[in-house]
């Protein structure tokens, strides 16, 4: 996972969401000490979207869900090292994370990119998208918020959009910003980097409330 020395966990403790132990709506107010949108990255990886995204817009509170607790605790140390004050990292399932903790209503921007594609027929369950996921998303994010998807996998992705499509009052729109790079970005993830490096075809998509 790179070269970065892990800091110690004392050190991380202000990046690391603990989700309560009883279902209820988190308070963004409480969780980051001030009333700035929210957007929510769900799969962050090693973390590039959210460090860069962090820097480029100290406006914005981000937080990332992650199923993987040598991931959260990579990408806050490196979060950590740059005194990054406006990103939480929550180690959890987004679709249990979204349906307990994330009110209605109440994010800016939802952003899923890469989501591991589960190419088994025994395993298609563990997708991400599913129609309970897209419901989800449709719940919490505010009127005018956007969803952005990103994958490498063109039947996934089909399967990604069918299911908003179905499942979900989104409206896919055409100037998807935010699913690309932004300027001075040049890659969102550190899996974009690795696809487009290898010429692979990138699929993109974009949804508004």
């Amino acid at each position: 996972m790179g070269r970065v020395r892990r800091l110690p966990l004392e050190e991380l403790a202000p990046y690391l969401l603990a989700a309560p132990p009883i279902p209820g709506a988190l308070s963004w107010n409480t969780v980051f000490g001030n009333a700035q949108p929210v957007e929510i990255e769900v799969g962050f990886g090693k973390g590039l979207f959210l460090l860069t995204s962090a820097q480029a817009r100290p406006d914005v509170n981000w937080l990332g869900i992650e199923i993987a607790r040598k991931y959260q605790l990579f990408t806050a140390t490196r979060l950590a090292k740059r005194q990054l004050g406006n990103v939480r990292l929550a180690r959890a399932d987004a679709h249990l994370f979204f349906r307990d903790y994330v009110a209605a209503d109440c994010c800016q921007a939802l952003h899923v990119y890469f989501p591991d594609p589960w190419w088994k027929k025994r395993h298609l369950k563990r997708r991400v998208f599913t129609p309970e996921f897209a419901v989800q998303c449709a719940r919490v994010l505010k009127p005018g918020g956007w969803l952005h998807v990103v994958t490498d996998v063109a039947e996934y992705f089909q399967v990604i959009t069918d299911i908003v499509a179905r499942h979900t009052p989104l409206k896919r729109m055409t100037n998807a910003e935010g699913s690309s790079p932004a300027v001075g970005q040049e890659y969102l993830t550190n899996f974009d980097r690795k696809f487009r490096l290898e010429g692979r075809s990138i699929y993109r998509a974009g949804y508004q409330k």
